[in-house]
């Protein structure tokens, strides 16, 4: 359901694009394993704030490619702006349970 005044997606919509952004290392979704740290809709713009499970993980800018994609796709959106940020740094902890119990944890 999108926001009918604007014709923006809603938060929970934009969250569902990303989880097909797919950390290729462990094979689980970037919102599954809180690697996501938060979304703002400015219509028409979209912006993704988000982060690495270590700030040496080469995939970054293809991560970053694939958010614009996936969300991009989403009706009424112009631009999306990832930002890669390392603060707070990554844990295991911010994993869903699903994800956990995947991994192991």
């Amino acid at each position: 359901m999108s926001d009918s005044q604007t014709g923006m997606p809603s938060e929970e919509q934009v969250f569902e694009a990303l989880e097909e952004v797919i950390d290729p290392e462990l094979g689980l979704d970037f919102v599954s394993l809180g690697l996501v740290y938060g979304v703002e809709i400015e219509a028409p713009d979209v912006h993704v704030t988000f982060t690495l499970t270590t700030p040496a993980c080469p995939i970054g800018p293809q991560v970053s490619e694939q958010m614009k994609e996936f969300v991009g796709n989403l009706a009424g959106v112009r631009d999306v702006h990832p930002k890669m940020i390392f603060d707070p740094p990554w844990s295991p902890e911010m994993m869903s349970d699903d994800a956990k119990f995947a991994l192991g944890f």
